[in-house]
């Protein structure tokens, strides 16, 4: 593929071009930047929540290898950001009446898309989703185009923040989400339209009478695959086998919808039996051939109902290392295990395929922070983490992990001594200790700063 030309970006004069799938990386990546929107943009000299993070990344890299690793950032653009530069003449009552591919050219440029697609790495904050009713979500439409199948959120508690749950110091999980199947493909028919009326008739002729489906009903529809399940399942076992966890559950609801959600276990289990039965064991064989305790060194592959795993994961979470499921049950999940630990603000998150790869904040863009230097860049700072660890520098990342693991911890060590005190923290967790307020927190810069003394 040839280098693209581009109508308002400008392509990094150093660095080299990651061309995946691959197994070495070079020293000097491209990664494509979106600092997105709201408190992911710099405003007048004040630096966004993605500009604090990125700093952090480059002293974590800088201190880890001493100049000789260095990852080049290229500034691209969407949502609010790249509609007001590629489209500055469209006014808010107007995107409406735009067609999908209108809207989605004000919100994702081709420029972004000719960017990402050459370079394939990218860190992504924040961004608006959409006025318009026909283009959805500007995150959604990348896992489309981009195949990137699998959602990757691994949530673990880190000490110092205010969790909610008593169980909060036990979580230490990675949820593998589908991306591109389940109810998110967007097949569904409006209640009343001719579509609709099609699908139902069609239906009735399959013998679903009144008594399960109105002829008023809205439809959709749930397709899940044995090849895109395999994929997903796979890459969560790899990680397992790589990472030395010690198990991974299959969370799905097959007890009732068989044939996609049952499928989805059935279809895990079997390409964890056939690709890594030297690695694993099920939790039947467990209990059937080991007298309940998995052998020493082995993955245990089980599964669980998602009503009961959204139980569990409360309860117990620390029985819960690798989990994978489809899209819908993932969206849930992988939010509630973050609220267990103290909410989204730390969730991290990375959009994988087998061609590209995104990392990105889980929140959303909080307006009414921009351009105040308040927000907490934590999630950006750990979906970079994500990044680090996706081009195999460990030892940047566990530095970064460390660092923030530090600062969290000598916070709360402060607040503890009494109040009135400034901590490193952002105000979000300051206000959490007692005796303290959003006003004893730190900026976002400034906990910038200190994650990086204390690299």
């Amino acid at each position: 593929m040839s280098a693209p030309t581009y109508d308002k970006l400008t392509a990094p004069t150093t660095g080299t071009r990651v061309v995946l799938p691959t197994s070495k990386f070079p020293d000097d990546p491209i990664v494509c930047l979106l600092r997105g929107d709201g408190i992911g943009q710099d405003v007048d000299g004040v630096p966004g929540i993605t500009t604090s993070a990125v700093r952090v990344l480059d002293a974590a890299v800088q201190k880890a290898y001493g100049g000789k690793r260095k990852i080049n950032w290229f500034d691209v653009h969407a949502g609010d950001v790249a509609r007001s530069m590629y489209y500055p003449e469209v006014k808010d009552e107007q995107v409406g009446k735009l067609s999908e591919e209108e809207q989605r050219k004000l919100y994702i440029p081709d420029d972004t898309l000719k960017a990402f697609e050459y370079y394939g790495l990218g860190l992504k904050g924040p961004l608006t989703t959409p006025i318009g009713g026909g283009f959805r979500s500007i995150n959604v439409f990348l896992r489309f185009r981009f195949d990137l199948y699998s959602c990757v959120r691994p949530v673990k508690y880190y000490k110092g923040v205010d969790a909610p749950n008593r169980n909060a110091s036990k979580v230490d999980m990675c949820i593998f989400r589908e991306n591109t199947e389940d109810v998110y493909c967007g097949i569904e028919f409006k209640s009343g339209s001719d579509r609709a009326k099609k699908v139902i008739a069609f239906l009735r002729d399959m013998g679903y009478g009144p008594d399960v489906l109105l002829d008023s009903a809205g439809i959709g529809i749930k397709p899940i695959s044995p090849e895109r399940t395999k994929r997903l399942v796979r890459m969560a076992l790899q990680y397992a086998v790589d990472k030395k966890c010690p198990s991974v559950t299959l969370c799905h609801k097959g007890n009732i919808m068989k044939f996609t959600e049952g499928a989805f276990k059935d279809w895990g289990y079997e390409i964890a039996k056939t690709e890594f039965r030297d690695h694993i064991v099920t939790e039947d064989e467990v209990y059937k051939d080991f007298g309940g305790k998995a052998p020493a060194g082995k993955i245990v592959v089980k599964d669980r109902i998602a009503d009961s795993m959204f139980q569990q994961i409360q309860l117990r979470p620390d029985e819960y290392s690798v989990v994978a499921t489809p899209n819908l049950n993932g969206d849930y999940l992988s939010d509630a295990v973050a609220a267990l630990t103290g909410g989204i603000g730390l969730a991290a998150g990375a959009n994988i395929g087998d061609k590209a790869a995104m990392f990105e904040a889980t929140h959303g863009t909080a307006p009414k922070y921009t351009g105040k230097n308040m927000a907490n860049p934590g999630a950006v700072l750990l979906s970079g983490v994500l990044l680090l660890e996706y081009l195999q520098w460990f030892e940047a990342a566990d530095a970064v992990n460390k660092a923030v693991e530090k600062t969290f911890a000598e916070s709360e060590e402060i607040a503890k001594s009494g109040s009135g005190k400034k901590l490193f923290v952002t105000y979000d967790i300051a206000r959490q200790f007692p005796g303290y307020t959003d006003k004893d927190g730190a900026s976002a810069s400034g906990f910038a700063d200190r994650v990086i003394v204390n690299l």
